[in-house]
């Protein structure tokens, strides 16, 4: 069940008509993106210090917040600039960061409401700076592809980890997890 990062972009980009123009219209925009990455990283990690659980992950060691929030304030900017415009470079990336939040233990319970925070107040300052409707549509589509590849990590890891321990193929875990979701 190895993922493929680069087909998993071509693929997650397809499904949600990240387009030509959302690209270069967050390219154009990278400048702006790069300005606002730190008040988003604040955001985020406010809300994400507020949790109990959450917390104590991110002070589990000496300086992992810091860490962290400045690996967020490139992930942000990245968003803008594609880094390689959305190939294989931002693929990888994307999926080494959904691995890191798996080894650490942000979970999607954490991830998800975190990552919404992010879109509405990012949804606020486009509004408040009079960016277009389309600037925050392009931002969102490229958002959800970044959290598509964090969730497909927790999938991935999990299926990895029950296929080594019990021996069994990729086409019974498939079933035992369809006949599974069938009965709860």
């Amino acid at each position: 069940m190895a993922l493929d990062p680069h087909d998993f972009m071509s693929k997650m980009s397809d499904r949600i008509s990240f387009t030509t123009a959302d690209r270069e219209l967050l390219q154009s925009s990278a400048s702006w993106g790069t300005e606002i990455a730190p008040d988003m990283a604040d955001h985020f990690y406010t809300f994400m210090g507020r949790d109990e659980e959450m917390n104590a992950i991110l002070n589990a060691s000496e300086g992992r917040v810091h860490r962290l929030r400045e690996t967020f304030v490139d992930w942000f900017g990245e968003m803008f600039t594609g880094m390689d415009n959305w190939g294989h470079s931002y693929a990888d990336r994307r999926w080494r960061i959904g691995l890191i939040h798996v080894r650490i233990g942000i979970g999607p319970q954490h991830v998800v409401p975190a990552m919404a925070v992010v879109v509405q107040a990012v949804g606020e300052r486009l509004r408040a700076e009079g960016k277009s409707a389309a600037l925050q549509e392009s931002l969102s589509k490229i958002c959800m592809i970044d959290l598509a590849f964090i969730e497909q990590a927790y999938v991935e890891v999990s299926a990895a980890a029950v296929l080594k321990e019990t021996g069994w193929t990729e086409g019974l875990f498939r079933r035992l997890i369809t006949s599974g979701a069938g009965v709860m």
